[in-house]
């Protein structure tokens, strides 16, 4: 039996999720916190928001984030790739700074507009 908090939601629930009958989850509240129960034990997803390196007169970086969420393991990659970009202005909010990430099938987009 694994004990978790629910992060679907403010309201935190505290979850157990039994591995041996079907990862089976109680404790939640609504449907969603079953669902990251389950989720969070056989294949863990995480988002990045971050910022990056920007060539810019009126700032030096730009928040970005994932367009979606990728396999937690894959964090330490994603970020060293962030590292590598100095992106150019203008940047509009949604531009696509990096393209299919690591292979994951997830891109970095502005989360910003940058003259």
């Amino acid at each position: 039996m694994t004990e978790l908090i629910c992060i679907v939601c403010p309201k935190g629930c505290h979850l157990k999720v039994d591995e041996e009958n079907g990862y089976k989850v109680t404790g939640n509240g609504c449907p969603r916190g079953a669902a990251y129960g389950e989720k969070e034990l056989v294949n863990p997803t995480r988002t990045i928001t971050s910022t990056v390196r920007i060539d810019g007169k009126t700032a030096r970086r730009v928040p970005v984030k994932t367009s979606a969420d990728f396999p937690k393991g894959k964090i330490f990659d994603v970020m060293a790739e962030l590292d590598k970009v100095d992106a150019k202005a203008p940047i509009k909010v949604g531009d696509v700074i990096i393209e299919n990430v690591c292979g994951l099938g997830v891109d970095i987009v502005a989360a910003k507009d940058i003259d």
